[in-house]
């Protein structure tokens, strides 16, 4: 009898339901979500950014030395190098100078060593090491300077290293002791992801970065670390977020370190990340700074090569950022203020068996800006342009400049094409911009000896949807 009063109940519901309105039924049910941003939408700031720095700040920053390897590889005991949490005070601390002295030099984003192979994080995470218990800092310093970068309209990135070298947890310690083999203890490394991942749930969940800044991922496996898992619960509450490679085959972007690739990268999107002088972090003894006009002209090479350019900075134990650090940034700022235009939202610029120099391209690939480095004899050349220039000009300061085409041409091959600047129109200390604006598309002619490859959607790194 039960069951026939229960079939009788759902009937009678079925029913009503049937006679709502339509249009009612539909608001009703109407759950719809906007959908995710494609792999292209969440790039695109990213793509146009061009130039981000990059912050190694944690406790070896105390003895100036080098960050969780000077323990690891054996330079000093592990004991010593954690001594350094007594000595790491912030005192001087002040992210919102720190994300004013970013802007003025004229990135667009910044990443910060949320933590580092060490383990110590700078954020009150819930297990491990952190500054806010076990250092004089005693405050969370990852809140207040993601605040100060979205006050300055800057995007927000966070570095964390998926090992944890002072973890009973983690298999590794140093170069030659390991506490444990994943596969003699398997239940133990489960724990240790558990606690790795629950660090950046708890990264996400307290400041939603819009790009997170993997490393340490040479020591395990993808399936170890579970990072499928990690960047499909990342994207899942903080959709808009992007991931760097070292990611064990699941982040959007290749990170080459250190070296200026001689040729593009087989990445869409990509960032070089480069010291200012030849350390990570801030190492007093270290006076090997590149000079601003280098700096610029591997910004100007990366832009080229449709790259990014991530330059790191480091902070002192007390927060202060060396002056010869800061000056620099400042200085890099004041040309991008100039030549701003040839770097933000381009895409890379054409082979150099065209134009011997750093290029890059507007986005619609009607604009071929070229850059300059010194006082160079003689026009620019350029070889194979078959556009016709519609104008020139200086991009630091508007002048107007008068190419010549050169010589007869061979068949189709167009007539080289040379850009006289002006000696007094160069910039007296770093590289000069130029800008031709062309009547359409940029065409570069091709033979059989020299193909060229312009397609401007080069294969991605990514192995995953």
């Amino acid at each position: 009898m039960r069951r026939w009063l229960v079939m009788l109940v759902w009937a009678l519901a079925a029913a009503g339901a049937a006679s709502v309105p339509a249009a009612a039924a539909a608001e009703s049910h109407d759950t719809t979500q906007p959908a995710a941003p494609s792999y292209n939408q969440r790039m695109q700031w990213f793509a146009d950014a061009k130039f981000g720095i990059f912050i190694h700040w944690g406790i070896y920053s105390v003895d100036g030395i080098t960050e969780s390897w000077s323990f690891f590889d054996g330079d000093i005991p592990y004991v010593d190098y954690m001594k350094q949490l007594h000595g790491f005070t912030a005192s001087h601390y002040d992210p919102q100078a720190w994300a004013n002295l970013i802007k003025a030099s004229g990135a667009r984003y910044a990443v910060l060593t949320a933590k580092h192979h060490d383990g110590v994080a700078l954020w009150p995470t819930k297990r491990g090491l952190n500054v806010v218990k076990d250092t004089p800092a005693h405050r969370d310093l990852v809140g207040p300077f993601v605040k100060a970068l979205r006050k300055d309209d800057l995007k927000v990135g966070l570095y964390f290293s998926l090992i944890d070298w002072s973890s009973p947890l983690y298999p590794a310690f140093t170069h030659d002791q390991t506490r444990y083999r994943i596969e003699d203890d398997p239940a133990r490394w489960t724990r240790f992801v558990t606690y790795y991942q629950d660090q950046v749930h708890d990264l996400t969940r307290r400041y939603h970065p819009d790009l997170y800044w993997f490393d340490g991922d040479w020591e395990h496996t993808p399936a170890q670390w579970h990072t499928k898992q990690l960047r499909e619960w990342i994207l899942a509450h903080n959709p808009d977020a992007i991931m760097n490679s070292r990611l064990a085959g699941y982040g959007d972007y290749g990170t080459p370190e250190q070296g200026v690739p001689i040729a593009r990268p087989p990445y869409k999107y990509w960032e070089l990340c480069l010291t200012m002088n030849n350390s990570w972090g801030w190492q007093p003894h270290d006076h090997h700074f590149k000079s601003v006009d280098e700096l610029i002209r591997i910004l100007a090479d990366t832009a080229g090569m449709g790259g990014n350019l991530l330059l790191d900075i480091g902070p002192r134990a007390d927060g202060t950022i060396p002056k010869i650090e800061s000056d620099t940034l400042k200085q890099i700022g004041q040309w991008l203020g100039k030549n701003g235009e040839a770097i933000y939202g381009t895409v890379a610029g054409i082979p150099k068996d065209y134009y011997e120099g750093a290029s890059t391209l507007s986005k619609d690939r009607k604009t071929l800006y070229l850059f300059i480095d010194g006082n160079p004899e003689g026009p620019v050349l350029v070889k194979g342009l078959t556009n016709r220039v519609v104008r020139a000009w200086v991009v630091g300061n508007g002048t107007i400049l008068s190419p010549q085409r050169v010589g007869a041409t061979l068949g189709t091959a167009p007539a080289l094409l040379y850009v006289h600047v002006p000696a007094d129109e160069l910039d007296p200390q770093h590289v000069t911009a130029i800008a031709l604006q062309l009547d359409g598309p940029i065409k570069l002619y091709r033979d059989t000896a020299k193909p060229a490859q312009l397609d401007p959607d080069e294969p991605t790194m990514r192995t995953v949807n």
